[in-house]
């Protein structure tokens, strides 16, 4: 089933130098635009880290200190990247948890305030594991009848991660082929922030979602604890759920 798109829909995978989204940096982005006419754009780009790349990184998918040593870091690269996303929802494999927070990151830390206003958020393994529970290489031979070559590719993935989402269209009569529809059932939690350290409660309040102040709403914490908000503007948590905090704080002040 050919998508049913009135904007860009762009299919992206990370490979990266880990899992820490507020430490770890990308080694190579593919991404798939699939505009609404039918026709598709691909980029894929091996980024420099500029921090060393882990061996068990290396294992999972192949990719090297020496492999990235002449390639461009994301600064260089970021100002392009930007252009090619400009306007587009976003889709991938776990990418709501990973994969754009992730990026989000690394425009913040290029000085680039990636634009997330009015974007759908297309996750391609939320709709899998809420109708069948398996992993990108299962879903694609479940649903695609195909085996996933040279899985851990951030091409190879993106490819597949965008042929598995028309066949879930195809396979489930319940899914509308309309992008705010999959943008609402690819999400699980009512994050405030990428990471899910900030969610709104069921008022629609912005609470934290960790810790010892779990379920307390943030604007009240900031209000009786003012050290709290410094702690986690020293710490290691995302650039972007710093930027979301301080948000917070200026209302506040604002408020006064």
């Amino acid at each position: 089933m050919q998508l049913n798109l009135t904007r860009p829909l762009a299919f992206f995978d990370l490979e990266t130098t880990g899992v820490n989204v507020g430490s770890d940096r990308i080694v190579e982005l593919a991404i798939l635009k699939v505009n609404p006419d039918g026709s598709k754009d691909l980029k894929t780009k091996r980024i420099n880290p500029l921090i060393p790349i882990p061996e068990q990184a290396s294992l999972i998918h192949g990719i090297k200190n020496l492999d990235v040593k002449d390639s461009p870091s994301f600064k260089e690269v970021a100002h392009e990247l930007n252009l090619f996303l400009e306007g587009c929802d976003l889709a991938g494999y776990n990418s709501n948890r990973f994969d754009i927070p992730l990026l989000v990151e690394e425009f913040l830390r290029a000085e680039i305030d990636f634009d997330l206003k009015g974007r759908k958020f297309i996750d391609v393994q939320t709709i899998f594991h809420k109708k069948e529970q398996r992993t990108l290489s299962a879903a694609f031979r479940f649903y695609c009848q195909k085996d996933l070559e040279r899985a851990h590719s951030a091409e190879a993935d993106t490819i597949a991660t965008q042929e598995i989402l028309e066949a879930q269209l195809d396979k489930y009569p319940d899914l509308k082929n309309d992008m705010s529809f999959l943008h609402e059932y690819s999400t699980q939690t009512s994050n405030v922030d990428l990471a899910g350290r900030i969610v709104y409660n069921k008022e629609k309040i912005e609470v934290f979602n960790f810790g010892k102040h779990t379920g307390k709403p943030v604007e009240v914490v900031f209000q009786t604890e003012p050290s709290y908000y410094k702690w986690m503007m020293d710490g290691d948590f995302p650039l972007y759920t710093k930027k979301i905090i301080t948000q917070i704080r200026l209302r506040i002040l604002n408020n006064k």
